[in-house]
Formats: structure tokens, sequence, C-alpha cells
């Protein structure tokens, strides 16, 4: 399998994550990994002298740059052997979960909004594993053919 199918299986990975995220991030205890790349975006741009005022320009370029960035991450998965992708999938699910509970607060983030409780805590993991199983799904189609 090619680079591009790669990153379009990776793609399909990184939408459904944020089609989930965004269709229950207003639901009552459920993770805001929104929050959290806000909180990184922000203080990346704060870095070099900058600073997104508009609420509305930094939910979209957070946005953005979740799904170039879990685009990326995932596309390795579709570069697995096809008898290894679905373990590849599930492994790279739970790091990219475990990472998004645990890195926050070592960067300086703070981590309330995917970590506040143990569901929020779970429920971030299985988004990640969500969009790698997503990946593994569309990666496996391609690679049937």
């Amino acid at each position: 399998m090619g680079k591009i199918t790669n990153l379009i299986a990776g793609l399909a990975g990184a939408a459904a994550l944020n089609i989930l995220h965004e269709s229950l991030k207003n639901k009552r205890s459920t993770p805001r990994i929104d929050f959290l790349g806000e909180q990184a975006l922000q203080k990346t741009v704060r870095y070099f002298g900058g600073n997104i005022t508009d609420t509305d320009d930094l939910y979209k370029a957070t946005l953005a740059g979740d799904l170039i960035s879990n685009t990326i991450y995932y596309s390795w998965i579709a570069s697995a052997k096809r008898k290894n992708l679905w373990t590849k999938a599930v492994a790279m699910g739970l790091l990219a979960g475990v990472g998004a509970i645990t890195l926050p607060e070592q960067m300086g983030l703070n981590p309330k909004s995917v970590a506040k409780t143990n569901e929020i805590k779970a429920m971030t993991v299985g988004y990640y594993v969500f969009g790698a199983l997503v990946t593994a799904l569309v990666s496996s189609a391609f690679k049937r053919k």
C-alpha cells in the first residue's frame, strides 16, 4: 500500500475520532479533547510571541491541527502488514489515548478536560482506539484490492 492510501486511511481514522468527539463533547461527563488542543496551541503560539484572541479562530485552528496530526499518526497504522494491522491499530490507539491523559500535565497543560474522572479517562482512550480501528478498517479495504 502506498503512502497516499496510508494517509487516506489515517484521515478516515482522524475524521472518525473528531466526528465522535464533536458529536459527544457537549454531553455531561465526556472528554473535551478540544480544550486540551486549544491549550496546547495557545501555549505554542504564545511561546513564539503571538496570541489567538478570537475563540472561533482558536477552535478552527485546533481542529485543523488535530486532523493533520492524527492523520499522520494514524497513517502509520496503515503501513502495517495485513497480518499485524489490527494489533498495531489497537496498540497505537491505546498509546495515543493513554498519552492524551498522562502527558498534558508534564507539558504544563491542564489535563482535567480529558482526565477528570476514570470514566472520562476511559472514554478518552476509547476515542483514540476508535479512530485507530477506523483506520485499520479502511486500510484493510485498500489491502484487499
